[in-house]
């Protein structure tokens, strides 16, 4: 192959091209994918279906950069990155008539008129035509008007003429000349060229001033304050950034969203993220390249600086790239990023709206990578006691599944080998009977045990799991901190602090998990506390139920009458057999 910059195509053995390349030395770039240290596992996949190899040459690596992307638009290869675009977004049109139009349109046909845009940010685009309404009135209706018809007095002025909405140009009351010049004006507000408007304006408005014509100097400086307020609303940096284009970078393992934003005269007219579908592992680098021919290709870009969050092997003609530290260029990537991963967040939260799944697999995911556990940590569980001063202790166990409660999972413990308020070892009795009893019923053991407490519980835990069942469970503990708030999450023996936000959705999830176990413990010993204190010396009566309890109870007004009462008296309330069981009882 020629050691020149070209385009290669790779063919299956059916002849389809299932992967499009650029390079700048097509010889060395394709004998790469040949060597046997290539260590990337789709790769491999990729170069095993090589059946055939073509090549185009070009002169420059920019030409072979605009070929891939031709190529890949056109056959849309299995293995390359796919650019999702998800809507036509609208652009502003300039039509070619003789009195031109200016309307927003989804519809692009270059032999209507000239295009403006697209637009991802629909009400900056109606703010700038409203600022065109305002300024220059151009007109609204669709008749095809010509030079010959004006001169004829075929056209009528309609109601926009007598709101003051149009000049009247139909009619011959708006001169042609002043007219295209409105036009010519309009375009350059819709380049950004703002601030060249503004100072022909105010050249206009200064010379009507000395020959007297008050009225139209007025008249020009009410629409110098209207792009003058304009560019103060849309001004972010500095005015001496012009022509400049600034791409970022968001991604995951799938999925990298580009963020493009076109400054010109100090002020962002374009603002765009593309959304790509990763196949063969790319790195930033090499997307960040198709970003910036995908750019320059849709929005006809000619600016001759490109600010990047990383430098790159790209060498455009006349064209510097820039990875800013500091200043107002910083400060535009650092704008820009900030839009992609807002993007990005508001696409996973389409996602996850329509699939739920999607979320809980993107939460599972995240603490297996936190922790480096071995598998998904689909079954989570989670244990607590609660006691006072001993008495009545009970203990329970919460089942989270797919990072969600699983009530029917949930289980409640009588401490039965504890004496007094140790939490330690009563947590020990109740991991250990849990898990013995989930090997015994050959039940599913869960992929993570989480300790509401910190060292001290995790350590019991694992003595009862590992030590004395020899099962292996990952272990790890929510801590507290001195207000009684979770603040930690802590990993492995011994137990090390997890760096985590705990604002983020992954924590709120424990804290709901560690919640819940609080809630379904404290319910339990309530219940338990509240049936002791209304215990009755009846409820020990074996054969005497809730019913005959209330109704003696009835009859009798208390349990010491009762105890007094003749086998007789006990006979007309609740029956011989019955009345038999509690006189036997009482003596």
């Amino acid at each position: 192959m020629p050691e020149k910059p070209g385009s290669y195509q790779y063919y299956d053995a059916e002849g389809t091209i299932i992967y499009v390349g650029k390079a700048k030395n097509l010889k060395a770039r394709v004998s790469s994918y040949f060597h046997s240290e290539v260590d990337r596992f789709k790769t491999k996949v990729l170069v095993s279906k090589i059946h055939d190899i073509s090549y185009t040459v070009v002169n420059t690596e920019e030409d072979a950069l605009l070929l891939e992307n031709a190529l890949i638009k056109k056959y849309n290869p299995r293995y390359n990155v796919l650019l999702k675009d998800g809507k036509t977004y609208p652009s502003i049109c300039v039509t070619k008539e003789y009195l031109p139009r200016i309307f927003s349109t989804r519809t692009i046909n270059k032999k209507w008129g000239t295009y403006f845009g697209p637009y991802s940010h629909v009400g900056a685009m109606h703010a700038l035509l409203d600022l065109i309404k305002k300024l220059y009135h151009p007109r609204t209706c669709r008749f095809p008007i010509t030079k010959e018809g004006i001169e004829l007095g075929k056209h009528q002025v309609c109601l926009e003429y007598h709101i003051k909405n149009c000049a009247g140009p139909c009619v011959g009351k708006q001169s042609y000349e002043d007219y295209q010049k409105n036009i010519l004006q309009a375009r350059e507000i819709l380049k950004g060229n703002t601030r060249e408007v503004l100072r022909a304006m105010k050249v206009e408005m200064m010379r009507l001033a000395e020959e007297l014509r008050f009225e139209e100097a007025e008249e020009v400086k009410r629409r110098y304050l209207l792009i003058d307020q304009f560019v103060a609303k849309s001004e972010v940096v500095s005015h001496t950034i012009d022509n400049v284009d600034v791409l970022s970078i968001t991604n995951d393992e799938k999925v990298a969203f580009i963020n493009y934003i076109h400054v010109s005269n100090g002020q962002i007219n374009q603002s765009f993220t593309f959304e790509y579908k990763k196949k063969l592992d790319e790195t930033d680098a090499e997307l960040l390249q198709l970003g910036i021919v995908e750019m320059r290709e849709r929005f006809h870009s000619k600016a001759k600086e490109i600010i990047l969050p990383q430098e790159i092997n790209l060498d455009l003609e006349g064209v510097t790239i820039t990875v800013p530290q500091r200043g107002d260029k910083k400060t535009l990537l650092d704008l820009s990023l900030m839009n992609g991963k807002q993007y990005k967040f508001d696409r996973l939260k389409q996602a996850e709206k329509l699939n739920p799944e999607q979320k809980s697999v993107r939460l599972m995911k995240e603490l297996q990578d936190l922790l480096h556990l071995p598998k998904l940590p689909y079954q989570i569980e989670c244990f607590d006691n609660s006691n006072i001063s001993g008495s009545d202790a009970v203990a329970a166990c919460v089942v989270f599944k797919k990072m969600k409660p699983s009530k029917a999972d949930y289980r409640k413990y009588n401490i039965k080998t504890v004496v007094g308020p140790d939490d330690y070892a009563s947590m020990k009795e109740v991991v250990y009977r849990r898990y013995k009893r989930l090997l015994e019923e050959e039940q599913p053991l869960p992929d993570l045990i989480v300790a509401d407490g910190g060292k001290g519980q995790m350590e019991v835990i694992r003595q009862a799991v590992q030590d004395e069942l020899n099962l292996d469970i990952p272990i790890a503990g929510l801590a507290k901190n001195d207000r009684h708030r979770t603040n930690e999450l802590l990993y492995g023996f011994p137990a090390r602090v997890i760096g985590m936000k705990t604002e983020s959705e992954l924590f709120r999830v424990l804290t709901h998990l560690q919640d819940e176990v609080h809630r379904f413990a404290i319910t339990f010993h309530r219940d338990k506390r509240s049936k002791h204190a209304l215990h009755s010396e009846l409820d020990d009566i074996k054969g005497i139920g809730p019913k005959a309890k209330e109704t003696l109870l009835k009859a009798f007004k208390s349990v010491k009458r009762i105890k007094e009462a003749d086998i007789e008296a006990l006979e007309e309330v609740i029956g011989k057999s019955k009345a038999s069981l509690v006189y036997q009882y009482f003596h």
